[in-house]
């Protein structure tokens, strides 16, 4: 990738993949906070946790649209914003992670917060969400400044699949683009795509340590991200920070594999 030449060298940055609890807001800051803080100790500049990560993600899918418009936060008032945004602030890194946002319009959003060290924040709203009816999917791109002189964008998750979106994000100047999944182990629309990882390896991981390995590296796992995610990072010029969550998430397996792709 050609940066421009008043551009650093290098960025330090970091993805993290952890098992979330659904649901408990306060677990999973406090594992986020503990993330967060080793971050700083590696002098880390843009941390990447993964999407719906403040909230929990699957078992959103089975809610009443009470318990979900329950879970959602206004961003202008948001507690779990707020909190991130000080920590960013305080540690003077790029730090994203996703909830569930209350538009303010009647809908909810699964939406990616980028938490700037000046503490301000940029939010991006999934393009193409489907995790449940009162979850609306957003209508545009974000592309941001960062202080390093590179721009960065947000893609949740599925955003990634369609080429037009990374592409679009790199024609409006995206250097790096992050990419918050909860991906692997689920059942892919694609016929040829990803399927699910059985819940027995994750609940057995200590007896069987090889065969889950296995299969968060396999063809419903690693292998699935590796035959089209490299191809949106080298088609584009950008790097992707891909981060995931990993574990069990209410009736699928996360299958982790966090990393950086150019």
């Amino acid at each position: 990738m050609i940066m421009p030449v008043n551009t650093p060298s290098a960025l330090r940055v970091a993805t993290v993949q952890f098992q979330h609890r659904p649901g408990d807001k306060e677990y999973n800051l406090a594992c986020i906070d503990k993330f967060i803080e080793r971050a700083r100790t590696e002098q880390v500049q843009i941390l990447v946790l993964p999407e719906m990560c403040i909230t929990g993600y699957w078992h959103v899918t089975k809610l009443p649209d009470e318990d979900v418009r329950a879970l959602s936060e206004p961003l202008a008032d948001s507690p779990s914003l707020r909190h991130l945004c000080a920590r960013a602030r305080e540690t003077g890194m790029i730090i994203g992670a996703g909830l569930i946002e209350d538009g303010g319009d009647g809908h909810c959003y699964n939406t990616y917060v980028a938490c700037m060290p000046d503490g301000t924040y940029h939010a991006h709203r999934k393009l193409h969400a489907f995790e449940h009816p009162v979850i609306r999917s957003g209508n545009q791109y974000t592309v941001f400044d960062t202080p390093w002189g590179v721009k960065a964008a947000i893609l949740i998750c599925w955003d990634n699949n369609l080429v037009e979106n990374p592409r679009a994000c790199a024609l409006m100047g995206a250097d790096i683009i992050l990419a918050p999944h909860q991906t692997g182990g689920t059942c892919s629309r694609s016929p040829y795509g990803m399927k699910p990882v059985p819940l027995t390896l994750w609940k057995e991981r200590d007896k069987h340590p090889e065969a889950l390995r296995a299969a968060f590296q396999g063809e419903h796992g690693r292998g699935w991200l590796m035959r089209w995610l490299p191809a949106r990072a080298h088609d584009n010029g950008v790097f992707y920070l891909f981060s995931n969550g990993v574990g069990q998430d209410d009736d699928e397996v996360r299958t982790g594999n966090a990393m950086v792709i150019d």
